[in-house]
């Protein structure tokens, strides 16, 4: 029984590494990335099959309810997920028309796929990012 339990425990740690490469030839993060840098956003949703990008504020109770849907579709899908802050990056807010908080969009090889506004299910994100996977 021993034997079989470490079996079944690696099988199991194993399953849980993803190891889908990216465009660039790294792992797909299993963690939201918060942007630092607006010049970096370009480099992320280029780098990334399939990128699901959260526009949010921490004052906004909707996105703050979201969260542990997002950090969901991070660590279980073969999606990156960026998150945006629109209090330090009002232009690039503006710019993909962000009118509203929580803003999704998701990105595939490159260019806007899909946009949802207002909170939304774990359920509605992952189905948003694992329809743009090949």
């Amino acid at each position: 029984r021993g034997v079989l339990y470490q079996i079944a425990k690696a099988v199991i740690t194993w399953g849980a590494y993803r190891p889908v490469m990216t465009q660039t030839g790294e792992a797909v993060p299993t963690e939201p990335i918060a942007l630092e840098d607006a010049t970096a956003f370009d480099d992320h949703v280029a780098g990334h099959d399939v990128v699901l990008v959260d526009f949010y504020a921490d004052w906004c109770g909707p996105c703050r309810m979201m969260e542990p849907a997002v950090e969901a579709v991070a660590a279980d899908t073969d999606a990156a997920v960026l998150k945006v802050d629109v209090d330090r990056f009002q232009a690039l807010a503006s710019e993909y028309g962000v009118q509203g908080i929580p803003t999704l969009l998701v990105f595939a090889d490159g260019e806007s796929a899909d946009r949802m506004v207002g909170a939304q299910s774990e359920d509605a994100l992952r189905e948003a990012a694992e329809g743009h996977l090949d």
